[in-house]
Order: C-alpha cells, then structure tokens, then sequence
C-alpha cells in the first residue's frame, strides 16, 4: 500500500526528471546556436577572395608609384638588389625641381613602367646625393636615373639622350626609360 508520502515522492523523482531532460534539451539548443554564431562570425573576417588585395601607399615612394616597394637607404638597396639578384634603379630628384616633378608625374602615369618597376627592380628614390661616386660620372644634377646590377656595379653603359647629361631623362623620354630597363634586366641576365 502507497501512502501518501511515497506517493509525493515519486511526482517529485518525475519532476526532476523532466526537468532535467528539459535542461539537457536547452542546453543542445543553446550549443548549437552558439556554433552558428561562431561558423557566422569567422566568416566576417576573411578577406573577399574576388578582389585582388592593394598595397599600402608608401612614403618613401614620393610620389613615384605609391603601389611600389620602395627602400630607404642606398646600402639597404644594394642588400636587396643582391638578394633578389634585381639590379638597382636609383631615381635622383629634387621636390620643388619642376623638371623632377614633371618626371615623376610621367614616371608614376606609364602602366608599363610601373608593372616592370614592380616585378624586376629594386627602387630607390632620393632626394640628397649619396657619396658614392659612381652614381654621379657625369655630375650631379637632377632628375637622373642609374641602374646598378647585382653585382654591385653602376651600369654607366645605359643612358639616356643627352648628351651633355647622359643619364636625364624627361616625360616625353617614357619610351627610352623603358627601353632601357629592358636593357637593364637583359644584361642581367647575360652578365650573371
């Protein structure tokens, strides 16, 4: 015979039973939100594979092609020029020099020179003469771009028209800048 105790008893096992089963179930529905949340949120982070990552504009490229690495100092060039086995463009301009001003504006405009620049050269731009000798034969003036290859040596042979300043170059001289970077990384690669 049940008295009613017992019988108290057992609705209240049943209760925490259902309770319990009731919680279990909270507990899976809970889980399982919090892991879409999770799936969702790490997916916010990704960049969009569709568009091409930019570079972030330089300083150092004053202006030369802000998508370009540019390095600091002549000697860390020279490091990366050997590394890489690139040679070395070295653009040498004044900021208030009209004539710099108007190259770098034709420098930083041609695709062309940009795209080669990019994937073949180390660059270097500056603003103060360095004193290495060899990066002026002919004087100092400005603007004046010289090559240097891997191994170390200025390439005195590529030049551009002028005769009385032999390594100028203007904006209507594109062209021969980009011949001559062709120049620069042909011999490269027949010279090394």
């Amino acid at each position: 015979m049940c008295t009613h105790s017992s019988r108290g008893e057992g609705w209240g096992q049943l209760t925490r039973l259902v309770s319990k089963q009731k919680a279990a179930m909270m507990m899976k529905g809970l889980m399982s939100v919090l892991l879409v949340l999770v799936a969702v949120s790490s997916s916010w982070g990704k960049p969009d594979k569709a568009t091409p990552q930019k570079r972030i504009p330089q300083t150092l490229s004053r202006g030369w092609g802000d998508e370009l690495i540019w390095f600091q100092t002549y000697e860390e060039s020279l490091y990366r020029s050997q590394t890489n086995n690139k040679p070395l463009m070295v653009i040498f301009h004044l900021e208030d020099c009209p004539h710099s001003q108007a190259l770098k504006k034709a420098f930083a405009s041609n695709k062309e020179i940009q795209k080669m620049a990019d994937e073949d050269f180390i660059l270097l731009n500056l603003v103060f003469e360095t004193t290495d000798k060899h990066l002026y034969p002919d004087g100092q003036y400005v603007p004046r771009i010289i090559f240097v290859d891997p191994s170390l040596t200025v390439r005195a042979d590529i030049i551009g028209r002028y005769a009385n300043r032999l390594y100028a170059y203007e904006p209507s001289d594109m062209k021969i800048l980009y011949s001559n970077m062709q120049k620069a990384k042909k011999l490269l690669k027949t010279e090394l």
